[in-house]
């Protein structure tokens, strides 16, 4: 009977559940959050309809010890239901990730200060309206007349934990997901929230009592008092450097001269000097009442967001009094920033391109000889930005004299450059086509040779005779350009050396393809894999074109290749006794009869 009265409340429990949830399913405005959050609300209240089955269950089994069929039927239900708790709680946890996502939580505030956040909704109160809620009952106990930590307990109720004051005021109610969210249990999250709320109360009405009232006044007399002090000490001190400088003026002043004209007498470099003195006495005094305006302001909880405010109020007219003397000098300071922000900035992206030169940082389609170049053209524009950002802080920058001097010279610089111009946008252009590097054997136009250096307006190519020709960038860029070395590198087959021969068509073809591969294996610098191969160009009146083609990987030492390419050529042919010449035939008519002469 028990155990049917324990059923039929479970399935009162999951009929609330699923009549909740599916009312929440029906509302119009329902997201993915809230139908998450409906879900976890419905698994929590499974687990309590199965917590009251399970404790049935083995009040029972302890009933029927000795009925070995029943205890095994009470058994298997235990061990499902253990096994539907363990699913729901791996359920549980993915839902909450996904709510996590997109749920913000808002905070519980007591004065300025945030004690806890609230993520979750309670009955027909979303976690906004909640949280405002527990932050007007928390000010109401902080506003009241008399505050008894004691009385603030915790309460269980059916699951829930009440947070209650005086055993009639309900502060907070922890429930549903409240503990499930932090990871803790209901009962844990309430006593956290007790310990917080009883501490920020007891903190707040102890700041704002009035033996601490008491306190701070003794404190602001007292910074007061120091304060005149050292004022009244400043004053004297610079009084009597006044009258120091005034008693030695003859000693100390010299008046200035220009040849025989007095241009600065004594008197007047006194009065410019107790001047000066005069400021910084009033600089100095100023900037001690800075320094004491923030500790005092501190001091109070009310005033404490005041400080910066009421600074900026008392530092306002003294910066504009100020700005008619050193005029100058915030424009100084404002350049002094921007300089040394663009001068980390540039060590910054200096150290980023030199790792990817160097190769310790690699990018996806950016090359590493790519690096400096593309540093010179960034490092180029942040110097112009910088100068543009600079440029209206310049004394005398807004006057029509400056202006007209820069429209000049700017004119002067664009009609002088148009050719330098031309070569660095043709340099640019032959950076990032990257048709050669340093070292590579190329042939520009009629030029050949090896790429010595590359800028941003000349190549410069070193020919085989040791010839330094410097070659504009706009020439490399509009003629044809031929890279000897760019299959050479990078596990590439290499660069193919060929040469043509004539044999006549008395010799078989077959044996001239052996005699040339064996001289092209006998050169030096001349790769046995890929095998040289022979390629017939031609078959022409008198001679057969065959042409002797092999790998390298020596691009720049064409030169002696070829050289040695046709020593060997020479040697192989004279020791199978074949002449490398092209033969020619005449025709003789005797008659009626044609004799053929080779010659």
């Amino acid at each position: 009977m028990s155990l049917l009265k324990t059923f039929l409340v479970a399935f009162i429990l999951l009929f609330a559940s699923d009549l909740s949830f599916a009312q929440q399913k029906q509302t119009p405005a329902a997201d993915s959050s809230a139908l998450n959050e409906a879900l976890l609300i419905k698994d929590e209240q499974q687990k309590k309809v199965d917590s009251l089955v399970k404790q049935q269950l083995e009040q029972e089994l302890l009933k029927v010890t000795g009925n070995v069929v029943r205890t095994r039927e009470l058994e298997a239900q235990l061990r499902n239901i253990t096994a539907a708790d363990s699913l729901r709680n791996i359920n549980q946890m993915k839902k909450l990730s996904a709510l996590k996502k997109t749920t913000k939580g808002h905070p519980v505030k007591l004065n300025i200060d945030t004690l806890f956040y609230i993520y979750t909704r309670t009955g027909s109160f979303n976690p906004k309206e909640r949280a405002k809620a527990i932050s007007s009952k928390i000010e109401n106990l902080y506003k009241a007349a008399i505050f008894k930590s004691d009385s603030l307990v915790v309460v269980e109720n059916e699951g829930n934990y009440d947070l209650i004051y005086n055993n009639d005021d309900v502060l907070i109610s922890v429930g549903n997901l409240d503990g499930l969210w932090v990871g803790k249990t209901n009962a844990q999250l309430a006593k956290e929230y007790q310990g917080i709320i009883k501490q920020s109360i007891i903190r707040e009405r102890d700041e704002h009592s009035l033996t601490n009232l008491m306190k701070r006044l003794g404190l602001v007399v007292l910074i007061i008092f120091f304060l005149v002090v050292i004022v009244v000490v400043i004053n004297r001190l610079f009084r009597r450097i006044s009258k120091y400088v005034s008693a030695h003026k003859e000693k100390y002043l010299n008046t200035l001269r220009l040849k025989q004209m007095k241009v600065i007498t004594a008197e007047h470099l006194e009065s410019g000097l107790l001047k000066f003195i005069a400021v910084l006495k009033l600089l100095v005094v100023l900037f001690i009442i800075y320094l004491s305006l923030p500790l005092l302001f501190s001091l109070f909880p009310e005033t404490e967001g005041w400080t910066w405010t009421l600074l900026g109020w008392i530092l306002g007219p003294l910066r504009s009094a100020g700005k008619a003397v050193v005029d100058y000098l915030p424009d100084f300071f404002k350049v002094i920033v921007i300089v040394l922000l663009f001068r980390f900035l540039l060590k910054g992206i200096r150290y980023l391109f030199y790792e990817v030169k160097r190769g310790n940082m690699q990018f996806r389609g950016f090359h590493a000889d790519w690096a400096i170049p593309t540093f010179n053209i960034l490092r180029f524009i942040l110097y112009a930005f910088m100068l543009v950002l600079i440029f209206p802080f310049l004394p005398g920058s807004s006057s029509p004299a400056f202006q007209g001097v820069s429209v000049f010279l700017g004119i002067l610089i664009s009609l002088g450059s148009s050719s330098a111009i031309t070569n660095i946008v043709a340099g640019l252009v032959i950076t990032y086509m990257r048709p050669f590097r340093i070292g590579d054997r190329v042939k520009i136009g009629e030029v050949v040779g090896d790429v010595m250096e590359k800028s941003m307006l000349v190549t410069r190519i070193k020919t085989i005779k040791n010839e330094d020709i410097t070659v504009p960038n706009s020439l490399v860029l509009s003629s044809s350009t031929i890279n000897y070395s760019s299959h050479t590198k990078n596990e590439r087959q290499g660069l193919i050396v060929h040469y043509t021969v004539t044999i006549g068509y008395d010799v078989p073809w077959q044996q001239v393809y052996a005699l040339l591969i064996d001289a092209a294996l006998k050169t030096k610098h001349i790769q046995a894999e890929p095998k040289p191969f022979v390629l017939q160009t031609s078959l022409d009146d008198f001679y057969i074109s065959y042409q002797i083609n092999a790998y390298t990987k020596e691009a720049n030492k064409q030169a002696s290749i070829y050289s040695n390419l046709l020593e060997n050529i020479q040697d192989v042919f004279r020791g199978a006794d074949i002449e490398i010449m092209s033969p020619g035939y005449h025709v003789i008519r005797d008659g009626g009869k044609e004799v053929s002469a080779q010659k």
